[in-house]
């Protein structure tokens, strides 16, 4: 028999720990054997990846590559890579505890006084983030909307509030599936765009040379860059709020609820381990498709647009980043710049509504507003979110209609909440997690690392963007 673990500073029993919304009743099953049956309980990582390769990659990398040339390439990998290991660990979690994540946020020691009952602060935190959120999710609306009309004769900002209305009427299902289905179309959809033109411009004047990679290698640092590098940072790659947005996308995709929240199930263990290697799989897809899709529009940045001088910002933000493929296909490629274009900020607004429509229901369970058993009433929350929502962003770009300014607003408030997600990955695993199935020493060194490293980088956020 497997034994139940008393944590050591958490005393949590398994009837505690079940959650109707996270390990449904009689959901349990064996995890899949070998890499081929694997990829068809695959999933989650499509729907992040829509949200991941969005805004960050075609707006901010971009306009990096614009600004800095090849130099910052590293810059770019680094930003790719170092939220990944994260992004794993944190669903390590949340697949064998039967927490969601802001009831995993709100285990933790620290409780300042809420509406109804005390809440731990990185809950007080997060609200924080939603408004400087919301700006830049207003920011990759507007992006999708002047790829829209890019395509068709109207101006970016009724394009911006058609992609509005379509986002709200496509969410208000709240269909995980559906959302599934619609990601897959659109990701691959737009990794075969950008890639087809990187390829091309290897046969133009603006073509990659071996001298470029290098300089893009060697670790320099331009301090000119370092604002807009540290928005490319907050929002390439797996950022603060993708990576808790996997988490939900896992528990709708029935991870958590195959494994069973049973420690006393003589095969509980091996479920976990099996179903642990499933997430790790996933988690490796998401890092292959982002790699894949967010170097290209640096080195397009780099190579076409930093030879041209341009500068994309404003109402001509779309506009000025189609020069990519322009020059490298020719005129005609506007329209293929805009229709992958508008599929990559579609997919966007898309997957990060969806995914902060779960948020609303477990903020206010938390809070003491909504009792956990009620899945309807938490449903019809994520559907309202949806509905609301693009409309809200709609509102901000009418604000300030500027992508970039309004992205870069969303990105810094992202880089700031990455030490502190890190981190609560460290405490989740030495004083919420079972030992059985903890991560192997060297994996908890290198969140270590990572921690520190993002806690550097979040002090240059505070100094040299928020309030520099």
């Amino acid at each position: 028999m497997y034994p139940h673990v008393r944590h050591r500073r958490l005393d949590i029993s398994c009837a505690e720990l079940n959650d109707p919304y996270t390990v449904p009743a009689g959901a349990i099953r064996p995890p899949p054997q070998g890499f081929a049956q694997r990829v068809r309980y695959l999933g989650p990582s499509l729907i992040v990846s829509g949200s991941i390769v969005g805004s960050g990659e075609i707006i901010l990398t971009s306009s990096l590559g614009a600004s800095a040339g090849f130099v910052l390439l590293w810059w770019v990998l680094f930003s790719c890579w170092i939220k990944s290991p994260v992004q794993a660990e944190l669903a390590r979690y949340i697949i064998t505890s039967g927490d969601t994540y802001l009831r995993a946020l709100n285990r933790l020691p620290g409780k300042l006084p809420g509406p109804r009952q005390p809440i731990a602060w990185p809950l007080w935190l997060g609200l924080a983030a939603f408004i400087p959120g919301m700006m830049g999710l207003g920011g990759i609306v507007g992006g999708a909307g002047q790829a829209l009309s890019l395509l068709v004769p109207i101006d970016s900002v009724t394009s911006t509030g058609i992609v509005a209305i379509i986002s709200a009427a496509l969410l208000y299902s709240g269909s995980y599936l559906r959302l599934e289905r619609l990601m897959l179309v659109l990701v691959l959809g737009f990794t075969a765009t950008t890639l087809i033109c990187a390829i091309t411009m290897q046969f133009t004047e603006y073509r990659v040379t071996a001298e470029d990679l290098s300089a893009g290698l060697r670790f320099d640092f331009p301090v000119e860059y370092l604002a807009l590098a540290l928005a490319v940072y907050g929002y390439t790659g797996v950022n603060s709020g993708e990576t808790a947005a996997y988490t939900y996308w896992c528990i709708e995709k029935g991870y958590p609820g195959f494994i069973g929240a049973d420690h006393d199930d003589s095969d509980w263990l091996e479920r976990a381990r099996g179903w642990i290697g499933v997430v790790r799989t996933d988690v490796w897809l998401t890092l292959i498709i982002l790699t894949c899709a967010t170097l290209p529009f640096y080195v397009l940045g780099a190579g076409v647009l930093n030879a041209l001088g341009e500068r994309p910002e404003g109402l001509d933000t779309l506009s000025a980043l189609s020069n990519m493929f322009t020059h490298t296909l020719g005129g005609w490629a506007v329209w293929l710049f805009g229709v992958g274009a508008f599929c990559i900020l579609f997919s966007t607004t898309i997957s990060g509504i969806g995914a902060g429509g779960r948020f609303i229901p477990d903020y206010l369970i938390e809070m003491g507003f909504l009792d956990r058993e009620k899945l309807s009433v938490r449903r019809a929350w994520i559907r309202a979110y949806g509905a609301v929502i693009p409309i809200v962003a709609f509102a901000f770009y009418l604000w300030i209609q500027n992508p970039v300014a309004l992205i870069s607003v969303g990105a810094a408030a992202g880089a700031l909440l990455l030490p502190v997600q890190s981190g609560v990955v460290l405490w989740l695993q030495r004083n919420a997690m079972s030992p059985h199935v903890r991560p192997r020493p060297y994996v908890t060194a290198v969140l270590w690392c990572i921690f520190t490293v993002q806690l550097g980088l979040a002090y240059l956020v505070l100094r040299y963007v928020v309030f520099g």
